[in-house]
C-alpha cells in the first residue's frame, strides 16, 4: 500500500484556516499518515509554497520523525529538537519549526505538505535548510505522500 498523508485541519485542496497562518496564531496543522513501507527507519516532512513571488518558499523542515509515529499534533513546538528526537531546521523565514502561509494580497497560494519515508536516520546537525535536507534524503526515500491546502489574502 502507498504511503498516504491527511489532515483534520483542512481538506486536501481546501482552504487553510487563518489559525494556521501569519494572520492567526500561526500554529502548525494536525497531520496523520498511514503505515510507511517496511524498512522505514525515519520520516521527514517539508512544507512549501511554489506560488511565492520569489520562487518556492519553504515553511517547515522536519526530519528524524520516529518510523513508528503516525501523526503530528496541531501546534508542534517551534524548537530545534522535539521530545521524540525529531529535529526541525530553518524555514525560509529563518526560524526553526513551522511558520504558516503569509502570501501577498492576490490569488490564493498552494501549500504542499510532503512526507517522506526514509531507509535511514539522517545525521544532520544545526540550522538545516530545505536544500540540505533534500540532499541528505537522496537515495534514501522509500515512499512519499503529500497534502495540499490553499490560502489567500
Amino acid at each position: 500500500m502507498a504511503l498516504t498523508l491527511s489532515s483534520t485541519s483542512f481538506s486536501n485542496g481546501g482552504d487553510i484556516a487563518k489559525k494556521f497562518t501569519c494572520d492567526g496564531a500561526d500554529v502548525s496543522p494536525q497531520l496523520t499518515w498511514s503505515d510507511p513501507p517496511a524498512g522505514t527507519k525515519s520520516l521527514a516532512l517539508l512544507a512549501d509554497d511554489p506560488d511565492a513571488p520569489v520562487g518556492n518558499w519553504n515553511h517547515w523542515v522536519l526530519w528524524n520523525l520516529p518510523a513508528e509515529s503516525r501523526q503530528l499534533t496541531e501546534n508542534v513546538a517551534k524548537t530545534a529538537q522535539l521530545p521524540d528526537g525529531s529535529r526541525q531546521g530553518l524555514n525560509d523565514f529563518r526560524k526553526a519549526g513551522y511558520n504558516g502561509p503569509c502570501p501577498p494580497p492576490g490569488k490564493p497560494h498552494r501549500y504542499y505538505f510532503k512526507l517522506f519515508a526514509l531507509d535511514a536516520t539522517l545525521e544532520l546537525k544545526g540550522n538545516v535548510s530545505k536544500r540540505a535536507l533534500e540532499d541528505a534524503m537522496k537515495g534514501h526515500i522509500l515512499a512519499q505522500a503529500e497534502w495540499m491546502g490553499r490560502y489567500g489574502r
